[in-house]
This record gives C-alpha cells, sequence and structure tokens, in this order.
C-alpha cells in the first residue's frame, strides 16, 4: 500500500499537538509549573498547527478525489481489439470493394463489432491498426484499412503463379469520437484464411487527446 508524503506529514503533526497538549512546560512533583509566556506560546504553536493540519486534511481530500478521477478515466479508456477472419477457404472475388468482417475474436474491449467487422473510436485520441492477409496468388489480394471510406493504407498481392503469399501493413491515426475504421477487399481480389489465423485485424489506443 502506497503512503503519500501529505498522509506522512499530517501524521506527525497530529503527534506534535498530541504531545504539546500532553505536557505542558514544567512538571514538579506533580505540580504543574508553567509561565505565562511558555503558555502564550505553547498555545500559539498549537494553533499554527491545528491551521496546518486543516490545510493538510484538505489537501489530502483534494488528491484522493483527483486520483479517483484520473483512474476513472484510465479505466474508461483502455481500448484494444484483435481478430481473425478465420474461415476455411477464400473470400471473393467479388466486382465491388468489401468490407471485410473479423469473426474470430481474440480480445476485444467493446469498440470493435465482429458482426459488421467495423471499430468505431469511444474516444478522442491516437490509435494504432494493423492488419495481414493471406491468399493463394492464382489470384490477386488487394487489402484496404479505411477510416470513415476513406482509404488510409493499403497492400497488394499481384498474380504470381500458384503460391500462398501473406501481406502486412499497419499505421497510426488520429481519431474523433465516433469515427468508424474497418478494413476492406479491393474488388477482383480475394483473400484467404483457416484454423491458422493468417488474416488478422488489430488496434488499440495509444493515448487519448
Amino acid at each position: 500500500m502506497k503512503i503519500s508524503v501529505a498522509a506522512i506529514t499530517l501524521f506527525f503533526l497530529y503527534a506534535g499537538v498530541a504531545e504539546i497538549t500532553a505536557h505542558p512546560i514544567g512538571d514538579r512533583d506533580g505540580v504543574t509549573i508553567q509561565s505565562n509566556g511558555g503558555a502564550a506560546e505553547a498555545q500559539k504553536t498549537i494553533r499554527q498547527l491545528s491551521i496546518i493540519l486543516r490545510e493538510v486534511e484538505t489537501k489530502l481530500r483534494d488528491n484522493q478525489k483527483e486520483m479517483e478521477v484520473l483512474k476513472s478515466q484510465v479505466q474508461g479508456k483502455k481500448v484494444a481489439f484483435g481478430a481473425s477472419i478465420s474461415e476455411g477457404g477464400n473470400i471473393g472475388p467479388f466486382n465491388t470493394y468489401t468490407t471485410l468482417i473479423y469473426k474470430k475474436v481474440f480480445f476485444n474491449s467493446g469498440s470493435y463489432n465482429p458482426t459488421t467487422g467495423v471499430f468505431t473510436a469511444p474516444v478522442k485520441g491516437v490509435y494504432y491498426f494493423s492488419f495481414s492477409g493471406y491468399n493463394q496468388s492464382i489470384k490477386p489480394m488487394g487489402l484496404q484499412l479505411i477510416k470513415n471510406g476513406e482509404q488510409m493504407v493499403s497492400v497488394y498481392n499481384h498474380v504470381a503463379g500458384n503460391r500462398y503469399e501473406t501481406a502486412t501493413n499497419g499505421m497510426t491515426l488520429q481519431l474523433e469520437v465516433g469515427d468508424h475504421v474497418y478494413m476492406r477487399l479491393r474488388e477482383n481480389t480475394w483473400i484467404n484464411d483457416d484454423e491458422n489465423d493468417h488474416s488478422t485485424f488489430i488496434g488499440h489506443l495509444l493515448f487519448p487527446l
């Protein structure tokens, strides 16, 4: 358990007040001997310590409130997901651009929709996204990382005989609350995946703005 400097200071201040209060100046044979000047000085010290105590208590309460606010903010901004297509065989080719749906979810803080394949930004911030694609090269594969309908980055595997190939890419993006990010398959291309989860889509919040 962490103890703050303010808490330690508060403890010693309380101890100081208790010491002054419990032991008046001078004590001989059970009879208290205390000069007027000494008593006044002791009372002044007690008043000063009491003022300091109240200030420290106020600061402690403020610090505790700030810590609770920061804790709730951090917990509310843990954003990440990771998923794969994980379907046997090929997807495509289609005669139009098609949103890819990554159905097998490894982790999802709640902002990725595995039914639509779309990630929706819950907070304004800087995010990182990456993706990988796997295909049989008798046909091309074209993948696009899309933000609000606009291509950010892409990969393209050209026809290259009959072998399996993988392509990857990623980018850091600034998003506003409600921005959509998803993957799109280019027209007349295809992508493959299986139980080995070659074709993936991941993203996470780097820091809020």
